[in-house]
């Protein structure tokens, strides 16, 4: 049992606890704020071979992760969801980034793991850092460098699309200013978050998605994924600045059925109800279990409106048990795009009226109105439209987060 799911199961038995008269200071304890908030996260995939899987042996990874809320000191969370081996971390560091593979002079911070340099984390784990004392600011670059000694690994984790640059090198240089001459690489291995210490009015907001989500077809390198421009906006109101902004967004992931990644259904422990101080959820999922209705090749994908309202309720009911208020986004206009169809236009279109008007969710974040052509609203409006029709260019993904009305994150 992987550790996220320890932590759900713990805070099922503070809820069972309450019940008795001795439960008070438990449930006290239960309800105080956090000491951590979630600043930024990714959701872990199994690296499902070919180019995927590398052999991380005797090699350094410096991953570059862009964060959301600041904080006086942070602590950061490895990953071996999905290893069938125990995973060996040791000297690891963190810094703040100076561009590329390089850091900036003089911020370079060892990371510990019970007061150790090296850890082994066991299949199926997660495991945070001791805190480290490295104050980072809103919307900054961090720098996560780590050494995998020679050992055996059948089955790794990563997060296949980072839309950003991180880097191999040979050895352990995990304290080097710079790594130049290391291979690049475009996704996240082994990492899937950080907090930062937490003070009054902390809280986090868990985006939960596909590759829209996941910023596909977004500038690389540049944090345009609609959840980073969110946190772009909750920083500039000092009302919010003090709430993370954490994107759990898979490509290709669906509600009910697995076909990139976990389905959403199956990974709503780890990615949403386990992160530090969440206390939002906002849902854009489906348009993946929709397309599969243009081609149809297994009956379970003979997906109808009301199987995806069960799915999407099944989520927004789990953040209601746990105190986390559930926002559903609607579906964007995916006409023209190679898996659209009539068929599949009719469930979109039943599942974003679900969602405004099903009183399921807490908010609504009208994504479909934000993008659509007025004229032809089943089309996205072309100054958003990437050009494959399914994914927003920049400009779609600001349109998206500037439709979010803030107020819905007021404490």
């Amino acid at each position: 049992m992987s550790i996220p799911r320890l932590k759900h199961c713990f805070r099922l038995a503070v809820l069972a606890f309450a019940v008795t008269p001795l439960a008070a200071p438990v449930l006290s304890i239960a309800q105080s704020a956090p000491l951590w908030v979630g600043t930024w996260a990714t959701a872990p995939m199994v690296a499902d071979g070919g180019n995927n899987m590398r052999p991380f042996s005797g090699t350094t990874l410096r991953e570059i992760v862009h964060i959301s809320a600041g904080g006086a000191q942070i602590r950061v969370r490895f990953t071996n969801a999905y290893g069938t081996d125990p995973l060996t971390i040791s000297d690891a560091h963190v810094a703040l980034s100076a561009g590329n593979a390089a850091i900036q002079p003089g911020t370079d911070h060892a990371i510990t793991f019970g007061g150790a340099t090296s850890v082994n984390i066991p299949p199926g784990a997660e495991l945070f850092s001791d805190p480290v004392a490295l104050a980072v600011q809103p919307l900054s670059d961090l720098v996560v460098s780590f050494y995998l000694p020679s050992q055996v690994m059948r089955a790794e984790t990563f997060h296949s699309f980072a839309d950003q640059d991180n880097f191999i090198a040979s050895g352990d240089v995990s304290s080097a200013a710079d790594l130049p001459g290391a291979i690049k690489i475009f996704s996240w291995y082994f990492l899937d978050g950080v907090d930062v210490q937490a003070v009054d009015g902390s809280r986090a907001i868990v985006t939960l998605g596909d590759s829209i989500t996941d910023g596909a077809l977004s500038t690389h390198n540049a944090n345009l994924r609609w959840p980073d421009l969110l946190a772009a906006r909750v920083q500039a109101d000092p009302n919010l600045k003090n709430i993370g902004v954490l994107n759990v967004g898979i490509g290709g992931n669906r509600v009910l059925n697995e076909v990139a990644g976990p389905s959403a259904l199956s990974r709503i422990d780890r990615d949403v109800l386990s992160q530090s101080g969440v206390r939002y959820v906002i849902i854009l999922e489906s348009i993946n279990d929709i397309g599969r209705l243009a081609h149809l090749t297994n009956p379970y994908d003979d997906i109808t409106a009301q199987q995806l309202e069960m799915g999407l309720k099944q989520i927004a009911d789990a953040a209601h048990e746990h105190g986390i208020k559930a926002i559903g986004a609607t579906l964007t206009p995916y006409g023209g795009a190679g898996y659209s169809s009539d068929k599949g236009e009719q469930v979109r279109e039943a599942v974003n009226d679900w969602i405004r008007n099903s009183g399921t969710f807490d908010g609504v974040a009208d994504f479909d109105k934000a993008t659509q052509d007025p004229a032809n609203p089943t089309h996205f409006n072309a100054a958003y439209d990437s050009g494959d029709h399914l994914h927003p260019k920049d400009d779609g993904y600001k349109a998206m987060a500037g439709s979010i009305d803030l107020t819905m994150f007021a404490k």
